[in-house]
C-alpha cells in the first residue's frame, strides 16, 4: 500500500539524489493520491527540507552512532519522524513514532526498526505540548512567531551564540546566517526565519485581456474562495491554499501564477502596444507573458533561455492565457543574444534565490557561498548585453529573486561605471514577507 508518509521518503530520496526539485518530485510522485494526503506528502517533504537542521539537532543527542553510520534512507525516516513530533500538532506522537517504525522496513531497512523506535521515543519525551514567545536553547522555532518548549535544553544560547541559535534553529547554513547578521539584527533575522519556513502564500495575476481583478476576486468568491488584493493592480493573495488547476478560469487562462513581488518587475519596464520587447531569461514564463499582457498583445516579445525544455513551458503558458507575439529563442551559454534593436528588455537573470527560500526549500542547501563569484559575473555579462540591445531612449530592468546586495546593486553599479550610455532611473528591494517573496529590481535608461 502506497501512504503519503511513503511518497513523502521517496521524494526525499530522490532529492538528495538531486533527479529533480522536490516540487516536481511531488508531482509525478503523489498524482495518485487523494488530495488530503497529497497536501500531507507536501507538508512532510517541504517541511522537512526546509528544517533538516532543526530536526538534526534535536535527533543527534539520542544517537549515539557518527551520521555516516546511520543509512541515508533511516535518516529520511528519522527526520520524518521528528519533524512529525517537534513541527506539527495534529499527528499523535504515538503514531508518529509507530508509522516512522513501519516505514524502516519499507524503505528498505528493517533491521533499524529498534533503532528508529528508540531515538524518536526520546524526541517525543523531549518535546513538550507547550509554547512560548521568546527564543531560548529548549524554544524550537514553530509557526506564526511561537516557540514549541523542549523538556531540556538541545540548541545553542541565542543571547550567547545568535548565529548559531539561528543555523541551527531556523535551519540555514551558518554561512548564510553570518551574510544577513552582517546586515540584519538578530530579531529581523528571526523573523526572515519564521517566514522563510512557512508554506509561502499563494499569489494570483489577473489575466488583463481576460478581465479586471475585482471581478475575478468576485469570482472566487462566488466559489467560496477568500482573495485579497495586493499592490500591484493585477494582484490577488488566496486567503487558504487551493489546487490551482482547479481554480475558477485556470483552463481558459483567467490568471496566471505569479508571486507579487515578481509581477512589479514587468511593470517596472513600462512597456507599450507594439514594442519589441527582449525578455533575455525567459523561463518558466511569468514574466514573458506579464510583459504580452501589458502591450495588450499587440507587442512582440523576444524570450530566450539556454534550456529547450524550459521554453516549452513558455510556449504552453503562453497558450493557456492566449498570449500572442511571443518567440521563444534557444540561447546557449556562449551564444549572442538577438541584435534588436529593442524598445525595452527584461533581464531577470539566474540567482542565488535567497529571496525565495520558503518557496524552493532545497536551495539553502544546495546554494554555495563560493558560488556568488560566478553567479555575479554571469548577471553582470546578461546585463551587459542586454544593454547593448535596446536602443536609444529605452529601458531595461534588471532583477532577481535574491536579497544579496552584491546580486543586486552591486551588478547595476558596476555595469552604471563601465557603460556610460545607461542610466539609474528607478530601483526597488522586496523585503521577504513584506508582503510576499523578496527580491530587486532596478529600471536603467539608455541614453
Amino acid at each position: 500500500m502506497t501512504t503519503a508518509r511513503r511518497v513523502a521518503a521517496d521524494v526525499l530520496h530522490r532529492s538528495r539524489a538531486r533527479e529533480a526539485f522536490a516540487a516536481e518530485l511531488i508531482d509525478a510522485a503523489a498524482a495518485a493520491l487523494s488530495p488530503l494526503d497529497r497536501r500531507f506528502v507536501i507538508q512532510l517533504v517541504n517541511g522537512v527540507l526546509r528544517r533538516k537542521a532543526t530536526l538534526d539537532a534535536l535527533l543527534k543527542p539520542f544517537i549515539q552512532l557518527p551520521p555516516h553510520a546511520v543509512q541515508p534512507r533511516v535518516w529520511d525516516v528519522l527526520h520524518l519522524g521528528a519533524f512529525q513530533l517537534a513541527l506539527l500538532t495534529h499527528v499523535p506522537k504515538h503514531a508518529a513514532v509507530n508509522e516512522a517504525v513501519e516505514l524502516a522496513a519499507r524503505v528498505g531497512a528493517p533491521k533499524a526498526k529498534g533503532f528508529v523506535n528508540g531515538v524518536l521515543r526520546r524526541v517525543a519525551e523531549l518535546v513538550t505540548d507547550d509554547f512560548t514567545d521568546a527564543a531560548g536553547p529548549a524554544a524550537v522555532p514553530f509557526e506564526d512567531g511561537r516557540y514549541r518548549r523542549l523538556a531540556k535544553p538541545v540548541l545553542p544560547d541565542p543571547a550567547a551564540q545568535p548565529d548559531a541559535y539561528l543555523a541551527a534553529a531556523f535551519s540555514f547554513p551558518k554561512w548564510l546566517v553570518d551574510r544577513w547578521l552582517g546586515r540584519h539584527d538578530f530579531d529581523e533575522c528571526v523573523r526572515l526565519g519564521f517566514w522563510f519556513n512557512a508554506p509561502p502564500p499563494l499569489w494570483l495575476r489577473v489575466n488583463k485581456l481576460h478581465g479586471d481583478r475585482e471581478t475575478y476576486r468576485l469570482r472566487l468568491a462566488a466559489a467560496l474562495i477568500d482573495a485579497e488584493p495586493g499592490e500591484h493592480p493585477q494582484s490577488l493573495r488566496l486567503v487558504e491554499s487551493h489546487a490551482v488547476r482547479d481554480l475558477p478560469g485556470y483552463a481558459d487562462g483567467d490568471f496566471a501564477v505569479q508571486d507579487h513581488a515578481s509581477m512589479l518587475v514587468a511593470s517596472a519596464a513600462g512597456v507599450q502596444p507594439g514594442m519589441r520587447v527582449l525578455d533575455l531569461c525567459s523561463a518558466p514564463g511569468g514574466k514573458t507573458t506579464h510583459l504580452a499582457e501589458l502591450m495588450d498583445n499587440r507587442g512582440r516579445v523576444t524570450a530566450c533561455d539556454p534550456d529547450p525544455k524550459r521554453l516549452e513551458t513558455v510556449t504552453a503558458l503562453c497558450q493557456r492565457l492566449r498570449i500572442k507575439g511571443v518567440e521563444t529563442v534557444v540561447l546557449r551559454e556562449n551564444d549572442e543574444p538577438p541584435a534588436g534593436p529593442f524598445d525595452a528588455a527584461v533581464v531577470d537573470v539566474p540567482c542565488s534565490n535567497t529571496g525565495v527560500l520558503g518557496r524552493r526549500p532545497e536551495v539553502r542547501w544546495r546554494l554555495r557561498p563560493g558560488e556568488f563569484e560566478h553567479l555575479v559575473r554571469l548577471q553582470t555579462r546578461l546585463l551587459i548585453q542586454a544593454g547593448e540591445r535596446v536602443k536609444p531612449g529605452g529601458a531595461v530592468v534588471y532583477s532577481t529573486c535574491s536579497t544579496e546586495p552584491d546580486e543586486n546593486g552591486g551588478v547595476v553599479r558596476a555595469v552604471l561605471r563601465g557603460m556610460r550610455s545607461l542610466k539609474l532611473e528607478a530601483e526597488h528591494h522586496a523585503v521577504p514577507g513584506r508582503p510576499s517573496d523578496g527580491g530587486y529590481w532596478a529600471r536603467l535608461r539608455k541614453g
